[in-house]
């Protein structure tokens, strides 16, 4: 009898440990192709005064959690010569475009013709109540938010990169 038993429990402890296990990893990383949307220079800029062609640099694959303290995003290089020090203004609005908030980031990266680079910025959202519109919404009460850029500057290093 305690044979048996035994074997039953047994039995039922096999059973309950082969459980499928629960993932806690993103599957999805759908994400890093899309591009994000860029700022028009304003009518009384244009690329020939200050010398910036606006698609020099990529910005692809934002991402920002809402209880990330940091936004990451790929920047690629498009020109033909090495960049270092990318200089972007950032503008953050609602679903409906309100504006957020606007700021200028100087992305540390060195980048190759072609290349591109995973960077991670600080984020604007210092009391985490926003999201990236484009990843997973949060299980808390957050607010989606969408995020456009425009290329400020860069620089050309000299020497070794």
């Amino acid at each position: 009898m305690k044979k048996l038993l035994f074997i039953s429990l047994m039995i039922l402890m096999l059973v309950a440990g082969a459980q499928a296990r629960t993932r806690t990893t993103q599957s999805k990383l759908g994400n890093a192709k899309t591009v994000v949307e860029q700022i028009e220079p304003d009518s009384c800029q244009t690329d020939s005064i200050d010398g910036i062609d606006p698609h020099a640099v990529t910005m692809r694959g934002f991402s920002k959690r809402a209880s990330d303290t940091k936004e990451s995003f790929f920047l690629t290089n498009n020109t033909r010569h090495r960049i270092s020090h990318v200089r972007l203004l950032m503008r953050y609005t609602t679903l409906q475009g309100e504006m957020l908030h606007e700021r200028e980031v100087t992305v540390p990266v060195a980048l190759k013709p072609g290349e591109t680079q995973l960077v991670a910025v600080r984020s604007f959202d210092v009391q985490r109540l926003f999201y990236y519109y484009g990843g997973p919404q949060p299980r808390k009460v957050a607010t989606p938010f969408r995020v456009a850029f425009r290329l400020l500057g860069y620089d050309i290093p000299v020497g070794k990169l």
